[in-house]
């Protein structure tokens, strides 16, 4: 339930959205945004975004967009800043002054204290305030992204048309593409086909990317093959709902790694030593063979900044003899 304080402000960005109809609108403005809520049209570029998903944030600030405020995870944990800001964008955040809303459950106070005239929650995972989207969309015009099922570039080209920053998009996924296929011109890749996971040492299972993730596109696009599921894995997808992630645990999660490569994603070198002896794990070809790396514990969410952290990563570690 919402504090008087709280109601008040639900009319206040209705009343910021009317005061920037100006007879001078931008090029492609007003313009239709639809997601699976259905249709909305805007006026003109947002001024004030708010980002109920902290995995939402790296991307909005790659392209500029004018984002005020985030939601946040815990804050100095392994992934995570003193602000709960994903560290691989946590030094831009800070320049650029967006505050957190929130560490963890989403609050509707918190969101309209921020007098957005636009809030974007994501569809899925643990960063969704989807739940509070009745609340939230009577505070502002929102958007529910969906970033389970595409790369970080068709992510970043969406916010661009939504934030009306598409050139700011274009350039940065342009830059990304000459640094990867200049990269790709001087790595060697390691025996395929691949396992890209999130490894948990603690609960010994693993979160494995599938070929819909933004991981699994990038290591794609990097020239790697994925290695399939086999079919006697009883694998659950996380929540039911999302297509990025399958999720193993207990006797599954030996069969499920069955790549003869593993990338540890979100994980340092320590991560893959403690991966390479567990002794259920001992015998997989990756294991045995060394062919098991760490890819930085900033990579656990991809966008612009940690992408490009990993194409840096790849090449030193398979760079051409």
């Amino acid at each position: 339930m919402l504090s008087t304080w709280a109601k008040f402000f639900l009319t206040i960005p209705t009343l910021v959205l009317l005061s920037f109809t100006h007879p001078a609108l931008a090029a492609g403005w007003p313009r239709t945004i639809t997601d699976s809520r259905g249709a909305q049209t805007f006026a003109q570029a947002p001024q004030r975004i708010v980002s109920t998903s902290v995995t939402l944030t790296g991307s909005l600030l790659a392209i500029d967009a004018p984002v005020v405020a985030s939601g946040a995870t815990t804050p100095g944990n392994r992934m995570a800043d003193t602000q709960g800001f994903l560290r691989q964008w946590g030094e831009v955040a800070k320049t650029r002054n967006v505050q957190r809303l929130y560490i963890g459950e989403a609050s509707a106070e918190a969101v309209a204290a921020q007098l957005p005239d636009l809030i974007l929650i994501s569809a899925t995972g643990g960063d969704s305030a989807l739940a509070l989207y009745d609340q939230l969309s009577a505070i502002a015009p929102t958007l529910v992204i969906n970033y389970d099922d595409k790369s970080w570039q068709q992510l970043l080209t969406q916010l661009g048309e939504i934030t009306g920053h598409e050139k700011q998009a274009a350039d940065r996924i342009a830059s990304f593409d000459k640094q990867l296929s200049e990269a790709k011109m001087h790595m060697t890749l390691p025996p395929q086909p691949v396992t890209a996971l999130v490894y948990s040492p603690a609960s010994r299972s693993a979160n494995l990317w599938t070929s819909e993730s933004a991981q699994g596109k990038l290591l794609q696009q990097l020239g790697f093959t994925l290695s399939s599921l086999p079919a006697a894995v009883h694998a659950s997808q996380s929540m039911g709902k999302r297509h990025d992630i399958v999720q193993l645990g207990g006797e599954n999660l030996a069969a499920g790694l069955n790549g003869e490569s593993l990338f540890l994603f979100a994980s340092d070198d320590k991560d893959a030593v403690t991966l390479e002896a567990n002794p259920l794990l001992a015998h997989l070809p990756a294991v045995r063979n060394k062919q098991v790396y760490a890819l930085g514990i900033e990579t656990f969410r991809l966008d612009y900044y940690s992408a490009t952290q990993i194409l840096e990563r790849m090449s030193q570690l398979f760079a051409s003899k």
